[in-house]
């Protein structure tokens, strides 16, 4: 039998149905179908706001108290960081911080594949949410857009200084925003990873080690309940971000 020796084997994209056509690959590969369960998931939590909405129940199920409480806490964040406005884009904010809640949940499953923990991933989320902000932003203010590069207040002498400063942060939003569930997701992982073979080791080294092992498993179980602590606020932190980005698009200073 083999195992994985490697921290980072986990995070490699691995092939299950190989395809090709005309030069072009497209064969089914483990993040894929990691992806195709991760949105399956947010279907069902979904269908269950929407559809089930008039058979809930005074007395909630399980079901129900999940699906109440992923929308009251998006309700709230889009109500305490951008205001009543905010409520129409709650489709969007909702499906990002299910989609990542998920993915995130999943990727803790023993021996699945954690689509956050790749760069391509958490930037392709990120660049569209900086795009549509953009968008939204140019709809709502039009050349007024730009003043967001220059703080209410600022001498002219100061413009010279504060816009490109401003420009460069701003710009950079979309990498700091995809960098920062990328990193989280992986050296979590990684974490997990090293300790578990850690463990492996000194159960097949024997005698004194293998009672010893104990310690490095106890450990596993410590890091694996902040893990999942950190994929939660993960998802939370890469919303809550968004929505401020979102509220200076809609409300300039």
């Amino acid at each position: 039998m083999s195992f994985i020796t490697s921290p980072l084997e986990q995070f490699q994209i691995l092939p299950i149905i190989s395809f090709s056509f005309l030069g072009f690959d497209f064969s089914i590969t483990n993040s894929v179908v990691i992806l195709f369960l991760g949105l399956s998931s947010f279907w069902f939590v979904l269908n269950g706001l929407v559809n089930q909405k008039s058979q809930f129940s005074l007395i909630p199920n399980r079901f129900q108290v999940l699906v109440e409480g992923l929308y009251e806490l998006v309700t709230g964040l889009l109500k305490d960081t951008i205001g009543a406005k905010g409520q129409v884009y709650f489709p969007y904010i909702f499906s990002i911080f299910s989609f990542i809640l998920i993915a995130n949940l999943i990727g803790l499953v023993p021996y699945s594949f954690t689509v956050t923990s790749h760069l391509i991933v958490t930037f392709s989320l990120a660049i569209m949410a900086f795009v549509g902000i953009n968008i939204i932003c140019i709809r709502e203010h039009g050349f007024l857009f730009f003043s967001l590069f220059l703080p209410a207040g600022s001498s002219l002498p100061l413009a010279f200084i504060l816009v490109p400063i401003e420009l460069v942060s701003y710009f950079v939003r979309p990498i700091s925003l995809s960098v920062r569930l990328f990193a989280n997701m992986m050296a979590g992982h990684t974490l997990l990873k090293v300790i578990a073979g850690f463990a492996w080791t000194m159960m097949g080294s024997g005698g004194i080690l293998l009672l010893a092992h104990f310690l490095p498993l106890a450990i596993l179980v410590v890091v694996m309940g902040l893990e999942l602590g950190v994929a939660i606020i993960q998802a939370y932190v890469f919303t809550i971000l968004l929505c401020i980005y979102l509220n200076d698009a809609l409300n300039l200073h």
